[in-house]
């Protein structure tokens, strides 16, 4: 005997099944701070597991709006820089080129190459900041140790111009007018 879902079950007595709600907006009062770290209501959220439940559901979109996003509801919240920090960086061989592999403040790890760029961006007060780009609109900025990691592995770039680091057999400029090449 086969079991059948409730939406089945309703559907056999004339019932329908419920509507499922539009999501509704919230005021989250969430912001996440140049250095990585999350906040709620001016307090920080010091749960790591909490921080990664919340990094789970965040988007930014097309005009830099960061979002939270569940199926029942979806709010705004302030991020000052990018909300995550890579505190890590590891060399590994795959497929016999060099991958970096970064971790990030909340403990994921990021394979650097084409579907994870390493950036660099010129900021506010001109200087040029390293980030790498995620999934949903997101980024990572490289922290300061680990920049300096990978200024000790730079090599000069493609045809000689610029310095910059090999990963997943890419070489991504570590200099803001560099150049990705594939």
């Amino acid at each position: 005997m086969t079991q059948k879902t409730d939406s089945e079950m309703q559907a056999k007595q004339g019932v329908s099944a419920p509507a499922r709600a539009d999501p509704v907006q919230h005021e989250y009062h969430m912001h996440i701070a140049a250095d990585g770290r999350w906040f709620h209501e001016g307090s920080p959220i010091d749960r790591i597991q909490l921080v990664t439940l919340f990094a789970s559901v965040l988007s930014c979109d097309e005009d830099g709006v960061y979002w939270l996003r569940t199926p029942v509801e979806y709010g705004r919240i302030l991020v000052e820089d990018a909300p995550f920090v890579i505190t890590a960086v590891e060399v590994r061989i795959v497929a016999d080129h060099e991958q970096l592999v970064m971790t990030d403040n909340i403990g994921r790890t990021h394979l650097i190459g084409k579907e994870v760029p390493l950036v660099m961006k010129t900021g506010s007060a001109g200087d040029e900041r390293p980030y790498i780009m995620l999934e949903k609109g997101l980024s990572a900025l490289v922290s300061r140790p680990v920049f300096y990691e990978l200024a000790e592995m730079s090599v000069a770039g493609p045809k000689g111009v610029g310095q910059g680091i090999w990963s997943g057999a890419q070489f991504f400029a570590l200099e803001a007018d560099g150049k990705q090449t594939p």
